[in-house]
């Protein structure tokens, strides 16, 4: 970009007021080139034969206090497609973890055999 100008304007310090402007330049932000190589191949989750072989799990955090909870644990079972949400706070999100899981599944789940 630096070029484009100094072929028709010049003064001292064109350069770096040139690349100032472009590095504050909110559409020069928004529409530049990507300078990373391309994404590679997806590859397709397996496809689960019971129920809680695959479930994905989430937090929802920085809530609004409402009666004594402020995060939300989103428990997705893979196999029925069920959203299961579970209200919780944010200091015992790691040690109701389990809890969590007993209140929906009604048995403590092998942490080590689920993917997540």
């Amino acid at each position: 970009m630096t070029e484009l100008v100094a072929r028709n304007y010049w003064w001292p310090g064109v350069t770096k007021e040139v690349e100032r402007y472009i590095d504050r330049c909110n559409a020069c932000q928004r529409y530049k080139n990507q300078s990373k190589a391309p994404v590679g191949k997806l590859i397709p989750n397996a496809i689960p034969e019971k129920l809680w072989s695959y479930i994905s799990a989430d937090f929802i955090t920085k809530l609004p206090l409402a009666q004594g909870y402020d995060t939300i644990l989103v428990v997705y079972n893979c196999f029925s497609k069920m959203v299961y949400f579970i209200a919780t706070t944010e200091k015992h999100q790691q040690k109701n973890l389990q809890s969590c899981f007993k209140i929906i599944y009604g048995s403590y789940i092998d942490f080590q055999k689920a993917s997540y």
